[in-house]
Parts: C-alpha cells; sequence; structure tokens
C-alpha cells in the first residue's frame, strides 16, 4: 500500500480475504475464535502468537477498519472503540495516571469539556484549559505533572483551528503527548500526524461513517502508544461492534468525494450567511474573514463541511431561524448526508456552566450547520425562511 493516494487506500487498505476470497469486505460477527489446540489457545492469550482471540479485542472485520483507518491518517497502528468519547477516555487512562495534568484547548465539545473538567479531577487528573489559538498560553500552563496536549483543530462549534505544528513542539519540549481531535476534518482534508502530532482522535460517528448510521471511534497514532490504549480497552472493554466497523469501514470508501462536495457546498452556504442583513458573525475556516484563514490554508485542503454563525439576537432569534426549517435536520449529530442544524448553547453545550459557554464564545445566538450533500440553493432557502422571521 506504500505510495498509494488516500483515494486508493479508502477502498483498498485493510482488506484480507478469507478462503472465499470475496471482493467485499467480510461481515464476521462471532464472540469468540476456535483454536487448533490448547497451546494455540494459550499462546494466542498470552500475545506469543499473533491471532483472534476474543471479540472485545480482537475481530478481523474491526482489524479491517482499523488498518485502513491507519493508513488514511498516515499512522502506523489504530484502535477503534465503542464511540469518540470512549476513544478519548480510553487514551487519557491509558497513558495518565492519578497526579498527573492536561493541556486543553477550552474550546472543546461539550462532553470532552464535562469529561476534562469533572469526571477526571474525581481521579486526581487535573486539567487547564487554555485558549485554541494562544500559543503562549499553553506553554504557561505547562507544570512538572503535564502528560498530555489535547486539542481540536477545527474546534466543536466555532471552527477555531489549532497551530499543531506549534503546539506540537510545546508539547514535546514538556516530554508530553499531543493528542488532535481531527473529527471535523477527517484525514480527507487534514493529517495532524504529518503536522507533529503524537496521536490523531476520532467520534467516527461522523465523517468516516458519513450516514448517521452507527457509533464508533478511533485512536491513530505510532505502535507504541497505540500498545497502550489497546491494552486498556482489551481490559476495560470500551470496544467497538464488528458491524458498526464494518459500517464504517465501508464509508471510508467514499470519504474523500464526500468531503470534497460537502466542503465545496459550505463554503458556498458560509459566503451567502455572510451576506445575510440578520447574521452577525459566521465562522468558517474557508473564509477570507475567518482570524485563522491562511493557518487553514496551511494545514487544512480544504475549509471543511461546517458553517457555525451568530444571528443578531439571541436564543430567541437563532430558535426562530431552528423552527422554520423544512429541510435540513433539528439534531445535534454532525457528518451526515444530511444537512443538521443545532443551537449549541442548549444542546451540544448544555451541560457546561454558562460561563464557560461565554469563555468559549458559545453564545445563545450561535447556530451550527453541518452541511450535507443537498442542494445549496434548498439550504439557502430553508434557512433564509427562518432569517426573514428575525
Amino acid at each position: 500500500m506504500e505510495g498509494l493516494a488516500l483515494e486508493t487506500l479508502a477502498v483498498r487498505a485493510g482488506i484480507d480475504r478469507s478462503q472465499f476470497n470475496e471482493h467485499s469486505e467480510a461481515l464476521y460477527l462471532t464472540s469468540s475464535f476456535v483454536f487448533e489446540s490448547a497451546a494455540q489457545a494459550a499462546a494466542r492469550f498470552s500475545g506469543e502468537e499473533e491471532g483472534n482471540v476474543y471479540a472485545r479485542f480482537t475481530n478481523p472485520t474491526v482489524t479491517a477498519m482499523q488498518q485502513r483507518l491507519a493508513a488514511l491518517e498516515g499512522a502506523e497502528a489504530c484502535v477503534a472503540t465503542a464511540s469518540g468519547m470512549a476513544a478519548i477516555m480510553s487514551t487519557v487512562m491509558a497513558l495518565m495516571q492519578s497526579g498527573d495534568h492536561i493541556v486543553a484547548s477550552r474550546g472543546l465539545f461539550g462532553a470532552t469539556q464535562q469529561l476534562f473538567g469533572n469526571i477526571l479531577s474525581k481521579f486526581g487528573i487535573e486539567t487547564t484549559f487554555v485558549p485554541a489559538t494562544d500559543l503562549e498560553a499553553y506553554r504557561a500552563a505547562v507544570t512538572p505533572k503535564t502528560k498530555l496536549f489535547f486539542v481540536e483543530s477545527p474546534s466543536n462549534p466555532l471552527t477555531e483551528l489549532v497551530d499543531i505544528a506549534a503546539v506540537a513542539a510545546i508539547a514535546h519540549e514538556a516530554g508530553a503527548v499531543l493528542a488532535v481531535d481531527n473529527c471535523f476534518c477527517s484525514p480527507a482534508l487534514q493529517q495532524p500526524l504529518k503536522l507533529g502530532a503524537d496521536l490523531v482522535i476520532h467520534s467516527a460517528t461522523k465523517y468516516l461513517d458519513g450516514q448517521g448510521r452507527v457509533l464508533g471511534g478511533a485512536v491513530c497514532g505510532d505502535k507504541k502508544l497505540i500498545d497502550e490504549v489497546f491494552k486498556f480497552l482489551r481490559t476495560a472493554g470500551p470496544c467497538i461492534s464488528p458491524f458498526n466497523a464494518w459500517i464504517i469501514l465501508k464509508g471510508l470508501e467514499t470519504l474523500r468525494i464526500r468531503m470534497a462536495a460537502q466542503s465545496a457546498s459550505a463554503l458556498e452556504l458560509a459566503t451567502w450567511l455572510e451576506a445575510q442583513p440578520q447574521v452577525a458573525r459566521v465562522h468558517y475556516p474557508g473564509l477570507p474573514s475567518h482570524p485563522q484563514h491562511a493557518l487553514a490554508l496551511r494545514q487544512q485542503s480544504s475549509g471543511g463541511a461546517i458553517v457555525s454563525f451568530d444571528v443578531k439576537g439571541g436564543r430567541e432569534e437563532a430558535w426562530k431561524v431552528v423552527d422554520a426549517t423544512r429541510v435540513v435536520s433539528i439534531t445535534a449529530n454532525l457528518g451526515d448526508t444530511k444537512t443538521t442544524l443545532t443551537h449549541p448553547a442548549s444542546t451540544t453545550h448544555g451541560r457546561i456552566s454558562p460561563e464557560a459557554r461565554e469563555a468559549s464564545g458559545i453564545h445563545e445566538s450561535l447556530l451550527r450547520v453541518a452541511v450535507g450533500l443537498e442542494s445549496v440553493a434548498d439550504l439557502k432557502a430553508d434557512l433564509a425562511r427562518g432569517l426573514a422571521l428575525i
């Protein structure tokens, strides 16, 4: 597979045909695997012999998905998990212990903020949140106990960009690992490992599946780090089901063409929104008005498929836009072929404090659109219906 383009890897990597020589990858629905002898069983369980043991941590379908995603991210290895949050939790639990410290960009997904800010502190792991774009703040946050830097780029929902190469240098100077949530871009638009990151984390539920069908997560990186995450998964069990892995495996085949089409539509929609008198601000890395537009041109191949915008007013005006839609889906998921619309302050980020939301720039006036594959003209008309009510 060396030297092949991403489009080719997306349909060819990870294929290991059975004795039936099937063309489409097989789905192995089994909880366990049969051994030829007691000696082989012992060797498999101890790791002396490679092979499948038990579907909590080894399954041919899951392996195929892991190998394909690793190839797309340019990683040595990948471990798949039950969800994106399971991928984050597995990474933290595998690499850290009580007393350790995390430096995280402030504009993280709401559940990630809850995990870092509330849950991990119960186990003695503290987190310092810093502005995503402030490199000096990352440096200032480092302590002798800092073991992990965690960032999203672009962030959810404001599409703030982190200078991955610069933050990687700061993390490595501190002897820490940099993990990048690459959910918004996917490897089709951005490969953080090539920019210096140590780990890439995915909610495979989003663009990797691409049609909103199943839950899944993944961690990609060098084999040594991924082996540590795998050890945690093997024992703790936040594993992906073979069926979900198979769906994601097939979704990866169309990732590049979906992301290209959705990103082009997102740019057109973002440009249109900037011209609407009821819109106060549009957040989209592909626009010259985005504060990190130049950085987006350097580390992404396009602006992506997420457009967030503030309406003039507050929650009442934002909800009017949501409630007037007839085409887009009112749901907090993203990465689907169907365009989705949500009000982050009352949904994805509703569980964090109003002060934390305000610090992250998530105002009551903010709406997030995850652009799908519909006609952009229809999406404009659908949003225009609500904007006209403001």
